[in-house]
């Protein structure tokens, strides 16, 4: 049996980063993780991750180190300010940024990362958290080919394709994208399912019915078991879904692209924040729609 000589970092344990770095240490890589919740790192410790405390430690020797954090704030406070990650990372480090970001937060970290001499990879992925657990998430990436190629081999333990799209931030166009479609998607179907309840088709049947139809995209399978139990538990909250959604409108209208479907379910969701349901699942759309539409809830099983 060889043994992996290779230490990886892990920075930001949350519901998509610690499986995917519990893939990577199932794989037999030394990964060291770092994350602000105690639980998180108590977690991680549990699949076979070394937990720091401490940020410079949990970096220290590792040629590969990945991030997976919430939003804009979150990565530049971690990378440029009060964590000073990129001044804690040696000259030739590979830093792969997993998270949905900002354009100008992405292209600022970039700069920096330039002028140390790390290489800079944008690569979010496209997934859930079933996804991540199974290694069949799909990375977009852009950022230097070589260093790409260097973080294959790990990136292989949770991901099942790589997608290098070029040398500056077309991962991130790329990502935001994905995300308008799978909104704009939650809208369609929520729209769809009114209009069959208020036809008389059971429940179940018209979800059977759309997942084996032209529609029947991988996010519409993996949301009808979840429909049919009316269970919305969060694996992308609503609330997440609105700042990815912030994110799409500010990156189209810097552009000049005509983003109306992105502005229309931008309110809608801000619609189900306040309504308090800011919490469920991104596909609560669909009781949003259902209510508007003076349709009675369906008794969870």
């Amino acid at each position: 049996m060889t043994t992996i000589t290779t230490k990886v970092a892990w920075i930001g344990l949350g519901k998509l980063g610690l499986p995917m770095a519990t893939r990577i240490a199932a794989a037999g890589y030394p990964v060291q993780g770092f994350d602000l919740s105690t639980e998180r790192m108590a977690l991680a410790e549990q699949a076979g991750i070394t937990a720091h405390e401490d940020l410079s430690s949990a970096v220290e020797d590792c040629r590969l180190v990945f991030v997976s954090i919430p939003d804009d704030k979150a990565l530049l406070g971690l990378t440029l300010k009060t964590g000073h990650l990129l001044a804690k990372l040696a000259s030739g480090t590979v830093l792969v940024e997993t998270s949905t970001v900002s354009i100008e937060a992405s292209a600022r970290v970039a700069a920096a990362a330039e002028e140390r001499g790390i290489a800079y990879l944008r690569s979010p992925v496209s997934g859930n958290p079933v996804a991540a657990e199974s290694g069949t998430l799909s990375a977009m990436v852009s950022g230097p080919r070589e260093a790409l190629d260097e973080a294959v081999p790990v990136m292989n333990t949770f991901t099942k394709a790589q997608y290098w799209l070029g040398d500056d931030e077309q991962a991130r166009y790329a990502k935001l994208a994905i995300n308008l479609m799978i909104a704009v998607s939650a809208g369609m179907m929520g729209e769809a399912l009114a209009m069959a309840r208020k036809g008389n088709i059971g429940w179940e049947a018209m979800l059977d019915l759309m997942a084996d139809s032209a529609v029947g995209s991988p996010m519409v399978k993996y949301k009808t078991q979840p429909l049919k139990d009316r269970d919305f538990t969060s694996t992308f909250s609503a609330a997440q879904m609105a700042k990815d959604l912030d994110l799409i409108l500010g990156c189209a209208h810097g552009d000049g692209v005509a983003v109306p479907l992105a502005a229309q379910m931008r309110e809608a969701y801000s619609s189900l924040i306040g309504t308090g349901h800011g919490g469920d699942d991104y596909i609560a759309t669909i009781h949003h729609t259902e209510r508007l539409s003076g349709l009675p809830a369906i008794e969870r099983k």
